[in-house]
């Protein structure tokens, strides 16, 4: 039988599959159907990789990494909020905070603080990492989205104002990404799957 430590570890990570469980209003880009929690933070650590030289100078990808792959899961208890879903983001901050507490208390407890301020981190978008991170979260959903024919904004009727102010993280972490939003955003507007 293992020790509790391991045994803490074990059920969290046990507990921690359940993200794949959890759906995403995102469809993926070919598979005719929406994306769970766990791709889509796996989707964040190959972006992250791969988009990491436009941001900032000297940000530390290991620790963009670590954010990523916690920040999502709350989800297993607190589910996904969908970006606009205006009623939906009020209570969103109070249902997260809760599944905070209840998952990573799962862990050991040197553990569960250092998970713990891995999350807070990444909700604060103080630091340059969790800026990068949050900019990247945004910014894989408009890819999607764009590859999707339009995706959920077309499903919800999402405006183009409403997509460039979800965006604004990336015009701030990301400015020289910034264009190719403006672009996608506009050409979507032009085929008339977004309104103005």
């Amino acid at each position: 039988m293992p020790d509790d430590r391991l045994a803490r570890q074990l059920a969290f990570l046990v507990e921690a599959d359940k993200l794949k469980t959890v759906l995403r209003r995102t469809p993926l880009v070919s598979a005719g159907r929406f994306e769970n929690s766990a791709e889509h933070s796996w989707h964040l650590l190959l972006a992250a990789m791969v988009m990491c030289e436009h941001t900032m100078a000297g940000i530390d990808v290991a620790r963009v990494l670590e954010l990523l792959v916690v920040h999502d899961l709350v989800e297993i208890y607190a589910g996904d909020t969908f970006a606009y879903d205006v009623e939906g983001q009020r209570t969103k901050a109070a249902r997260e905070e809760a599944a905070a507490d209840r998952l990573f208390g799962l862990l050991p407890v040197d553990q569960a603080v250092r998970f713990r301020a891995l999350w807070d981190e990444f909700e604060a978008r103080e630091t340059p990492a969790s800026r990068f991170g949050n900019a990247l979260d945004r910014f894989q959903a408009l890819l999607l989205n764009a590859h999707a024919d339009g995706g959920s904004w077309r499903t919800h009727a999402i405006t183009g104002p409403q997509i460039l102010e979800r965006m604004a993280p990336v015009r701030d972490a990301m400015p020289d990404v910034w264009p190719a939003v403006i672009e996608i955003v506009e050409a979507f507007r032009d085929a008339g799957i977004i309104r103005n």
